[in-house]
């Protein structure tokens, strides 16, 4: 496979998320509050052969807020930066400096050929918190070991999904159930606008595919709908909130799993 992924130095970590680099907590927060200061455990990460090949940040409306906002840095294992495959499971770290967002370290899934990034749900792997009061080092380490071994797990699961096959009702069926989690009962979208296919790979009848097809729609934006208050017609707009985004990509996976369940209920036994 011809991906070339290179990790993301401080440099450029610095210049996409300053966050990343902030040295103290925002004013409003508690004076029991121990801060942590989020390079440093990226730091921690990449010692245990994990790299950061993404990052985000969020916008404040509060300009007291820059500098402390959410923030979601993505890594992958070394083996799989050396040795690309179709997918890859990812380590996402999440924190923010004034309490909004808790530090935590989730797994996900990276599909090259479309740059989409799903997030586990928590019922497949439980997001590990980090503590701001206790021994960090040690949620950290356990948090990596869990991941890095539920990797292959994990890999089961994505090639279940993608033997798995779905007649046009059964997609159907999945895009109508997927409006409610990114569009309020008042907006009214064409769920077949969900199951449009964005690139000649993805005119599959997969599970996986289509999970991707949707979530890729779902997350860029650019649905045309209709406002049934105002009768008001709207174009969707990507999702640019790191917890919306995770919130959304979690729900995403649980539905695809029931339907996996439905379709063979053998499949986590299998998986």
């Amino acid at each position: 496979m011809s991906v070339n992924i290179k990790p993301l130095s401080n440099e450029q970590l610095k210049t996409n998320a300053p966050t990343l680099f902030t040295q103290e907590a925002h004013q409003d927060v508690s004076a029991k509050y121990h801060f942590i200061p989020t390079i440093e455990v990226i730091e921690e990460i990449k010692s245990h052969n994990w790299y950061p090949v993404n990052v985000s940040e969020a916008g404040v409306r509060d300009i007291e807020k820059e500098g402390y906002q959410q923030h979601c840095v993505r890594f992958r294992h070394f083996e799989d930066l050396l040795n690309p495959k179709e997918n890859a499971i990812e380590l996402l770290l999440f924190n923010s400096h004034d309490r909004t967002k808790a530090f935590s370290i989730s797994a996900g899934i990276y599909r090259f050929v479309c740059a989409n990034g799903l997030v586990i749900s928590d019922n497949v792997f439980e997001s590990y918190k980090i503590k701001h009061l206790g021994d960090r080092d040690n949620d950290i380490s356990n948090a990596i070991d869990k991941i890095t071994a539920v990797k292959p797990k994990l890999m089961k699961r994505i090639e279940k999904l993608e033997s798995i096959k779905l007649n046009e009702a059964e997609k159907e069926s999945f895009a109508k159930n997927t409006i409610p989690l990114r569009f309020e009962e008042h907006l009214e979208v064409d769920y077949k606008d969900l199951l449009l296919p964005n690139r000649e790979e993805d005119f599959k009848d997969d599970l996986y595919t289509t999970l991707n097809i949707i979530q890729e729609n779902l997350i860029r934006g650019n649905i045309k709908g209709v406002n049934k208050q105002t009768n008001r017609r709207f174009t969707s707009k990507k999702i640019s909130s790191i917890s919306k985004d995770a919130s959304l990509n979690k729900d995403l996976w649980d539905m695809a799993e029931k339907i996996a369940t439905i379709k063979e209920p053998t499949y986590l036994m299998a998986a």
